[in-house]
């Protein structure tokens, strides 16, 4: 794993146990991204084939086991060891592995549709489109991509360009939503719906959402 990569693992090594008390249940009362969970295990690959769906970043592990809970197999990676032991303490009954979303432990066209929910956003911009690389590799032929990720703001002077933050774990970035969506389709993928929305309450910047599938 690359020198950065390990340092944001390490980082969120140090508040693994906090992060998943913090967090325990904030996706499952939220309708909207239900909804785009739905969307996403619709996939050929996932409905008809029968392929697993990775929860790429996943954290404590709520989403991976929200996604169990459809019916379909689904397992977490994640870059931090502290972690994946708490989504082992908190669930399981689930399937976790570490890795780094720029060399993904797998093999070609072995997903049936991911799950990149705020995993992201840590990267480098300049290294986006080697992660969009490697997602696309894994993922079969119509598989899908779900992203979510916090999106530029006007309001804060925000342009057409990533803007760093201050991060509560370490530092990431604000998307411009038409910037990221412009990295898709050197990777194979072709972007099929968008949400923004404003912040919610304890959020401080507006949140967005890319779906995109994988073309053959």
């Amino acid at each position: 794993m690359a020198d950065e990569q390990t340092g944001v693992g390490q980082a969120y090594d140090a508040v693994a146990e906090l992060y998943a008390t913090m967090f325990t249940g904030e996706l499952a009362s939220r309708d909207d991204e239900l909804a785009l969970l739905g969307e996403l295990i619709a996939a050929p690959p996932v409905a008809v084939g029968g392929l697993p769906v990775g929860d790429l970043g996943c954290g404590p592990g709520e989403a991976t086991a929200l996604l169990g809970g459809l019916g379909i197999r689904a397992f977490g990676l994640d870059l931090s060891a502290g972690m994946l032991a708490q989504a082992r303490r908190l669930r399981p009954a689930e399937t976790f592995v570490r890795g780094s979303l720029l060399a993904l432990p797998f093999a070609d066209a072995s997903l049936g549709a991911i799950l990149a929910r705020y995993s992201l956003i840590h990267l480098p911009p300049a290294e986006l489109p080697y992660a969009f690389a490697e997602l696309r590799r894994v993922l079969a032929p119509g598989g899908r991509l779900l992203l979510g990720f916090f999106a530029a703001d006007p309001a804060l002077g925000d342009t057409d360009q990533p803007v760093p933050f201050d991060h509560k774990v370490t530092t990431a970035h604000r998307w411009p939503v038409d910037a990221l969506a412009a990295l898709l389709p050197a990777a194979r993928l072709t972007e099929t719906a968008r949400t923004v929305r404003l912040p919610g309450p304890g959020e401080r910047y507006p949140q967005a959402t890319l779906l995109a599938e994988a073309r053959s």
